[in-house]
């Protein structure tokens, strides 16, 4: 080990007495907060176990030996200092949650490998240095949630956006071009729609009618009866923070 470089050495003895049962019956070895520098190779000896916990060490690299792990379902690498992944990773084939958030990672050292994690339910990669998403990471078609926070991203490939299970996808600060393009992108996958004032004859006949339908549910909320001479107001058409124009098509075309 280079002078000065400091790190906790792990046994194989400290490594056995660090498995814990999970919640679903599996072996979990958590070597987490351990002050690790280098990948403990006495672990490959145990490489049975469902789940891996090495995080928050100070880990650079991950061996290609992590590939013995062909039984790991859950792996969490998270706040350590590594740069890279090895192509190994890809052989992890039962792996359904992987954290590498809060590393150093930047796009060209992912490797492509990553999208034949065909299982693969959870996958964190936030607070990195990523520039771009590989368009690969469409191939994971199992997806329900992905982390991309606090990154260097100015978009996000459609092949990811619209993974056909997924549910929850958090890429709050990143240097998105606009703040619309941020707010789709953020937190989770949803719709999120902007509403503008529109006249009647600017709305589908299906719109018309749903506009038309809660504006009577609320007069009658109101016991208002409605009077003919009366602009049609459309409340749901309003968002809580906007505030009405007289010239409607400049405020449509804003």
């Amino acid at each position: 080990k280079a002078k000065g470089q400091k790190g906790k050495k792990i046994t194989l003895k400290i490594a056995k007495n660090s498995i814990r049962i999970s919640s679903d019956g599996g072996r979990r070895l958590d070597l987490s907060k351990m002050g690790i520098t280098t990948f403990p190779k006495c672990i490959l000896k145990l490489a049975d176990v469902d789940e891996l916990d090495l995080s928050r060490n100070m880990l650079k690299k991950i061996p290609s030996s992590i590939q013995k792990f062909q039984k790991l379902r859950w792996l969490d690498l998270h706040s350590n200092q590594l740069e890279e992944l090895p192509e190994a990773i890809g052989t992890l084939q039962n792996l359904f949650y992987l954290n590498i958030c809060n590393n150093k990672l930047t796009t060209r050292n992912l490797p492509e490998e990553l999208n034949l994690l065909k299982n693969l339910r959870i996958l964190n990669l936030g607070l990195n240095c990523l520039d771009s998403i590989p368009t690969s990471l469409g191939a994971l078609k199992e997806l329900k949630e992905i982390g991309l926070f606090d990154n260097a991203l100015t978009t996000i490939p459609n092949s990811v956006t619209k993974l056909p299970k997924l549910m929850k996808l958090n890429a709050e600060r990143n240097p998105f071009p606009d703040s619309t393009n941020q707010e789709e992108h953020a937190d989770s996958i949803k719709c999120i729609e902007t509403f503008y004032l529109v006249q009647d004859k600017d709305l589908c006949c299906s719109c018309l009618k749903t506009c038309q339908d809660e504006r009577n549910k609320l007069n009658k909320l109101r016991n208002v009866t409605s009077s003919p001479s009366k602009k049609p107001s459309f409340p749901l058409l309003l968002t809580p923070n906007s505030s009405a124009k007289d010239n409607q098509e400049e405020w449509r075309l804003r």
